[in-house]
Parts: C-alpha cells; sequence; structure tokens
C-alpha cells in the first residue's frame, strides 16, 4: 500500500511539474501578421510572445542580406531567445533593393515600430519600452532607426500627424556598417541600394549613415563584430562607437575574437551579453557582465 501510494505522489507531482512548465512555455509564434501595406504589397512580421500577462518589453528584429536579400526567418533563433528572456520580439520582412532603393527598408522599419505601438495591448508589449536587434544590413537599420527622428526625413508616406514615436529606447547593431560618407567616389558597389555611386548622390550616402546622426539624445546602443570580419571593417562600429560615448550615450562595443562576418551572428556569448545590455536598459537590471569588450 505505502508502494503505491508513493507511486500516486509521484505521478501527481509530475503531472503538476508538467502543468507548471507548460504555462511557462512561450506560446508559438504569429506569423504573417501584415504591418503594412505598399501598394498591393503586404510586409510581413512574426511575433513571439513571452509567457505571462505582460506588458513586456519588445524588440523589432531586423534580418540582413545588403539589403537586396534574405528572411525574417533568418534571424528566428533571436526572436526565440528574446522571448525565451521576457521580450516580445517583431521579426519583420522589408522591402528589398535593387527594385526598392533607400530609404524603402528604413520607412518600412519605422512603420514597424509604430505598428508596434499602435498595437501594443494587442501583443502586451510596452510602449515605452521598445528596441530594435539586426544583423548586417539589419544591425545598420536598426542603428539608423535608433539615431533618427521625425526630423530627418525617413519616416515615409505612410506616417502622419499624430502617429506615435519610432524612436527607439535601445539597439543592439551587429556586424553593422555605420557610415557610407567616405565610400569611394566611383564605385558602384552600392548603386543597386543607394541609386547611384557618391559622386552622383552624395545625400543618400549620407541619409543612410547612421554615424551622420549621433546626438546626445540617442539611445543606448550595443555594437558586436567579429575582429576577423571582412565584409563589414569593424572601424566603422567603432567609430560610431566613440562619437557615441563622445555625446554621453551608454554605447558598448564587444568584439568577437577570429569571427568572420558570418560566424558573429551566431556566437552565445554575444546574443547573452546583447540581453544583458537590454535588460540593464529596458528593465533597470543591474549589469552583471564580466566579459571582456
Amino acid at each position: 500500500m505505502r508502494k503505491w501510494l508513493i507511486v500516486v505522489c509521484l505521478l501527481a507531482l509530475a503531472d503538476f511539474c508538467g502543468r507548471v512548465a507548460s504555462a511557462e512555455e512561450p506560446p508559438q509564434p504569429q506569423r504573417g501578421v501584415v504591418y503594412a501595406t505598399r501598394g498591393d504589397e503586404p510586409l510581413e512580421a512574426d511575433i513571439y510572445l513571452p509567457a505571462g500577462e505582460g506588458p513586456f518589453p519588445a524588440v523589432l528584429v531586423v534580418h540582413g542580406g545588403a539589403w537586396r536579400s534574405g528572411s525574417r526567418t533568418q534571424m528566428t533563433f533571436v526572436a526565440e531567445r528574446l522571448a525565451e528572456s521576457g521580450y516580445v520580439a517583431v521579426a519583420i520582412s522589408y522591402r528589398l533593393a535593387p527594385r526598392h532603393k533607400f530609404p524603402a527598408q528604413i520607412e518600412d522599419c519605422k512603420s514597424a515600430v509604430r505598428w508596434m505601438r499602435a498595437h501594443a495591448k494587442d501583443y502586451k508589449i510596452d510602449p515605452d519600452q521598445i528596441a530594435g536587434w539586426g544583423y548586417s544590413a539589419g544591425g545598420h537599420l536598426v542603428a539608423l532607426l535608433g539615431t533618427t527622428d521625425a526630423d530627418d526625413g525617413l519616416e515615409g508616406a505612410d506616417a502622419k500627424p499624430g502617429d506615435p514615436s519610432t524612436r527607439l529606447q535601445a539597439v543592439i547593431a551587429g556586424g553593422a556598417p555605420c557610415d557610407f560618407r567616405e565610400a569611394p567616389e566611383e564605385s558602384t558597389q552600392l548603386a543597386f541600394w543607394l541609386d547611384g555611386a557618391r559622386k552622383n548622390n552624395p545625400k543618400a550616402y549620407e541619409q543612410a549613415s547612421p554615424r551622420a546622426y549621433v546626438t546626445a539624445d540617442d539611445p543606448p546602443i550595443f555594437f558586436y563584430h567579429g575582429d576577423a570580419d571582412k565584409l563589414v571593417q569593424m572601424a566603422s562600429p567603432e567609430a560610431m562607437a566613440a562619437d557615441l560615448k563622445a555625446a554621453g550615450v551608454a554605447t558598448r562595443l564587444y568584439v568577437i575574437p577570429k569571427a568572420g562576418h558570418i560566424q558573429a551572428i551566431f556566437d552565445g556569448a554575444a546574443g547573452k551579453e546583447a540581453i544583458a545590455f537590454l535588460d540593464e536598459h529596458l528593465k533597470g537590471k543591474p549589469a552583471e557582465s564580466t566579459a571582456a569588450p
């Protein structure tokens, strides 16, 4: 009889623990949610919610692909980790070059932030605590999103007076090119996106440069970068981080030893440090990192 009682108790405990664990698991992502429409082209997002009632701080997640390729599913592992860490993650698709040249991409990011704030109650979002996380071209876009405001002319044609702000409260920018103002004048390497060489379209190269907008009221920015990155030189985020620090903005550059452009996005330690940075600035948690910057 005693053995049966023990078995029954253990089964009851296992059932209770299973139900508690199930209750704490984040819900399944809501995929293909339309956050904006351009003509007949819907722009979609996948939304990853944490477990619990909220409201939660939220993160706009932006994929890379040289502004002309890529998919929001590339950032699934980032979005899932954010949801597990207590953030609503909104991973977006955006218009791509060469069909859609700059500033289409940043306009879409800004539309997504407005949408997040407008639909905050629907998705348990704290509208006062929204960050951006991107890698490569996505890192560039969230850095640009974090440093520009309504007066910079990048809000897009769908922006209306009285719309929610597109300002961010923190930025995580990985492998990010931050300044195109010194690109070779005759080079057409970025012409597919910036509509010509710098010699012929200098305004676009300046408008697309996050470093050009650095001011003291910018949000905290965490850069992470592989020191063996040959595609995007680390000097670019280094220079922007120095400007931000000089302006009094909370900034960190996390360097990943021996990592190239592709490897750096998957660095687990960098991801951990990035989430700690968000926790500090969006949740008010004290910084606990002991890792080298």
